[in-house]
């Protein structure tokens, strides 16, 4: 009797592990499952942006989401709102691309697009369609097209014209790096250029580059292939035009006359003159021609620009690459400065001239000296044509 109950004991001991042997397995097993999954749905494809969640931190540098940028005409645009690409003016320009390691916040706001700067620590990137804002916009690039030349040749006029375009963003001072500020550094140079979006074209203009010894070297260290812009006119007109805006900020300058010739008698052009040395255009450009291409050119007529303006912005666009956007819709001409300005923009009160100090009246200045210096011009203009294969109508 005792050895029957001893071994129903072990028997019911026996089923009893056995039982918890069973459920420990399947609680393993049940676990084992439950992680995987946990995990498999981990592995799945995820949405890559949160439609609703405005604040996401993105890292601009982080060149992963380049990819992602739609073109700059399928930017996401708010009915009534400035398009994300149109140029801005300066002030705005200034505050909207400070420095490359501050982030630029789009955010919409009642009927418009607000450009709005804050610091890194506190960023917050909008995202509209999926594709957070700040990534919309490029580093800033060292320009693709320099205006080079010529001084009083119409180049702040042509800078404006081209201002228009939507595919165009320009700095709006001339920043003298190549002839003024080479020992600054490029890096120094490009932080001056403003950001742009994917397919918008870099500018800036300084037209005594064309003019200085070293510019050409320089420029070409730094991109041999940047199209190059020469805004040229009579060098005649050329020279009292420039004469005329020192004159207005040096009242007590010397006579055109005195400063153009060596001596009255002689009739001897003084080519130590900046004035008179500038418009020796033949002999600035062979220096460019040792670095880069004439195909590189592009020769704008400074007074075309003035009595056809839409016709000489078709040849500059063309010569760029751009849509010809700019046209005779954009120009009317000023009767009283004697040259065209831009009609009126949408939201402005006025149409855009270009400042008092253009459309200066000249001084009266002797004939006999003009005719002299149309001569001693001549030899130069007929090979400045040859050298171009234009002919620009100054003799």
């Amino acid at each position: 009797m005792g050895c029957s109950v001893g071994c129903r004991t072990r028997l019911n001991f026996g089923k009893a592990l056995s039982k918890v042997s069973v459920c420990f397995t399947m609680v393993v097993i049940f676990t084992y499952f439950f992680y995987c999954l946990t995990g498999l749905c981990d592995s799945a494809p995820r949405q890559m942006f949160d439609h609703h969640t405005l604040n996401r931190d993105y890292d601009v540098s982080d060149r992963t989401y380049d990819n992602l940028r739609p073109p700059a005409r399928l930017y996401p645009h708010h009915p009534g709102a400035p398009t994300p690409w149109n140029r801005t003016d300066t002030s705005t320009g200034a505050a909207l691309h400070r420095a490359d390691e501050q982030v630029a916040t789009l955010q919409w706001v009642e009927g418009g697009l607000l450009p709005q700067e804050i610091p890194e620590s506190t960023k917050e990137n909008v995202a509209v369609n999926g594709i957070p804002m700040s990534n919309t916009f490029e580093s800033k690039k060292f320009p693709q097209a320099i205006i080079i030349g010529v001084k009083k040749g119409g180049t702040r006029a042509l800078l404006e014209f081209l201002r228009i375009h939507p595919d165009v963003r320009a700095v709006g001072a001339e920043p003298h790096f190549f002839d003024r500020f080479y020992e600054k550094g490029l890096e120094w140079y490009r932080n001056l250029m403003p950001r742009t979006l994917e397919g918008q074209i870099t500018m800036e203009k300084t037209p005594s580059y064309f003019v200085t010894k070293e510019a050409p070297r320089r420029l070409c260290t730094m991109n041999c292939h940047t199209k190059l812009i020469v805004v040229v006119r009579n060098p005649v007109t050329r020279a009292v035009s420039d004469y005329t805006q020192t004159l207005s900020k040096q009242p007590g300058l010397p006579s055109f006359q005195s400063l153009a010739l060596k001596n009255t008698s002689s009739g001897l052009v003084d080519t130590s003159w900046s004035a008179v040395r500038i418009g020796l255009y033949a002999k600035h450009l062979e220096n460019w021609l040792q670095h880069f291409p004439l195909s590189h050119f592009l020769f704008v007529s400074g007074e075309r620009l003035v009595s056809d303006p839409a016709g000489e912005m078709g040849r500059v666009q063309d010569f760029l690459g751009l849509k010809r956007v700019v046209s005779d819709k954009h120009f009317y001409f000023n009767q009283t400065k004697g040259f065209p300005c831009l009609k009126k923009p949408e939201g402005s009160s006025r149409p855009r001239c270009l400042g008092k100090s253009k459309g200066r009246p000249h001084p009266q200045i002797s004939p006999e000296v003009l005719q002299r210096l149309r001569d001693f011009y001549r030899p130069f203009n007929l090979r400045f044509y040859r050298m171009t294969g234009q002919d620009f109508g100054w003799d």
